[in-house]
């Protein structure tokens, strides 16, 4: 995308093409990674169907949607002076071995993965909190770290072990009124698709009673929950957390490569190590931005030089190249101390090459301004690399002012007690006790109402029997 890179969309069909040049795999990888991406919407500005995250549909083919880089992965992911570059795997082109992101993606994005007795799943944080930890680190000061989803929902991090341990998270439930329940956030991993296939099954099981459920999810989520006669929607909600996928638990597993070894690292160890990387960057940059100007402000000061004290005539008597050379060079050592650096070949070079029509419009004014500027510029560059601290925070606190609006914290934090199966269990099976045959059970019929016992209770429910001798027993009905 960077390559091609011209501020307007392409087709996806194109971008996964030019991928396949570098990436020697088959395009639907390449272009689900792309649409996986896309839907995060950090780094990719898409155009076209590129699925829904909250249904989990499909994106529309290749050749139908477009995408381009972002603003802020323009400015924040690349640059070929600091990158390392090496051959692709058929030699043909050159790739990064990876890009110098000045955002601490792995934390921004979240990964999963598998391999050979290990696996890692990383949760995604808040782009903003992510940038505001980063600034109190350079500060000096503690922070903590807590996911964020894109897809909303309530989430219980009272076990979140800075990376790992254990995350509780609930689908965010409105009563719109007694007979009515709509689901408008979902947990993480969970789809539109997966929640009303996880309630009808309950309702099917018998654990909770619904009339319908309807999906109207679009731009965002949306399922309505009918409840039939005599159940109200106060006591499903209960019922909902407890059988159904509005709740889910995950286990994060933060394992990452640190020299070249697998490591169970937490959140604060990468962003920390993610900070110092963005530091030892931007002073890199600094650097080969000062060089850059040193070595135009000594090309302008030579021309200045070389045009103001009219060295150029010293030259009209010599016959040979050599000799030419040889000449411009000795003009020149009396300034020497005028210089930022010694005179090298390319620079008499460079001289020698000035036209005589530029000369002759040559401006002093306009020269001295130039090298007014560039002087300017190599002190600010000078007293940036002086404190790289203040710098950094800078930096970050620059691109928190300019994208951070756009990235709310989306995942509501809130410690919830665990639901009580038992009490959000329906009362949906009558079980009864007949005192002449001994029998008890849920398919058994009280015979003589007023001698015989009979009574209603859940399936989580136990019963207990207390014998003439005084012995007792806990059963269950299953």
């Amino acid at each position: 995308l960077h390559n091609m890179d011209d501020g307007r969309y392409h087709k996806v069909a194109n971008v996964v093409g030019e991928t396949m040049k570098l990436h020697p795999h088959g395009d639907q990888s390449i272009f689900a990674a792309l649409v996986n991406l896309a839907n995060k919407e950090y780094l990719i500005d898409r155009q076209g169907n590129f699925g829904n995250i909250y249904t989990g549909d499909q994106a529309s083919a290749a050749r139908y949607i477009e995408c381009r880089l972002t603003p802020m992965a323009r400015e924040t992911l690349f640059n070929k002076d600091i990158s390392r570059f090496v051959d692709s795997y058929d030699g043909r082109m050159q790739e990064p071995v990876s890009l110098p992101a000045k955002l601490p993606m792995l934390l921004l994005l979240g990964a999963e993965g598998i391999a050979v007795g290990m696996a890692t799943k990383i949760m995604p944080h808040n782009f903003r909190e992510l940038l505001r930890c980063q600034i109190k680190y350079l500060e000096g000061d503690e922070f903590t770290l807590y996911p964020d989803f894109p897809k909303g929902g309530i989430v219980d991090a009272s076990d979140y072990d800075h990376g790992n341990g254990r995350l509780r998270c609930r689908a965010k439930i409105e009563i719109s009124d007694e007979k009515t329940i709509t689901v408008t956030e979902l947990p993480y991993t969970l789809t539109t698709q997966a929640l009303t296939d996880s309630v009808e099954k309950a309702a099917k099981a018998g654990k909770l009673k619904i009339s319908s459920i309807n999906d109207y999810t679009a731009e965002k989520v949306e399922v309505e929950i009918k409840l039939p006669r005599g159940v109200y929607a106060e006591e499903t909600v209960d019922a909902l957390y407890a059988f159904t996928d509005c709740e889910v638990s995950i286990s994060p597993n933060l394992v990452v490569i640190k020299d070249n070894m697998p490591c169970i690292v937490t959140v604060e160890e990468v962003l920390r190590h993610n900070t110092d990387k963005l530091k030892k960057d931007l002073e890199a940059e600094l650097n080969i931005e000062q060089g850059r100007l040193l070595d135009k402000l000594h090309a302008r000061k030579l021309e200045q030089i070389f045009i103001e004290e009219r060295l150029y005539k010293q030259i009209e008597e010599q016959t040979s190249y050599k000799a030419v050379a040889a000449t411009v060079r000795d003009a020149l050592l009396p300034f020497a101390d005028e210089l930022i650096r010694k005179v090298t070949k390319e620079d008499i070079e460079h001289l020698l090459e000035i036209r005589i029509k530029r000369i002759s419009r040559y401006d002093l004014n306009k020269q001295a301004k130039e090298i007014r500027t560039l002087e300017k510029g190599i002190r600010t560059i000078d007293k940036q690399l002086k404190d790289m601290v203040s710098f950094t925070k800078n930096y970050l606190q620059d691109i928190l002012d300019k994208y951070g609006e756009a990235f709310p914290r989306r995942s509501e934090l809130k410690s919830f007690d665990e639901v009580n199966a038992r009490e959000a269990a329906l009362s949906n099976i009558q079980v009864a006790y007949q005192r002449d045959s001994g029998f008890l059970g849920h398919k058994i019929k009280a015979e003589y109402p007023k001698k015989d016992i009979e009574f209603t209770c859940s399936e989580l429910d136990r019963i207990l029997l207390i014998f003439n001798n005084g012995l007792y027993k806990v059963c269950l009905l299953y």
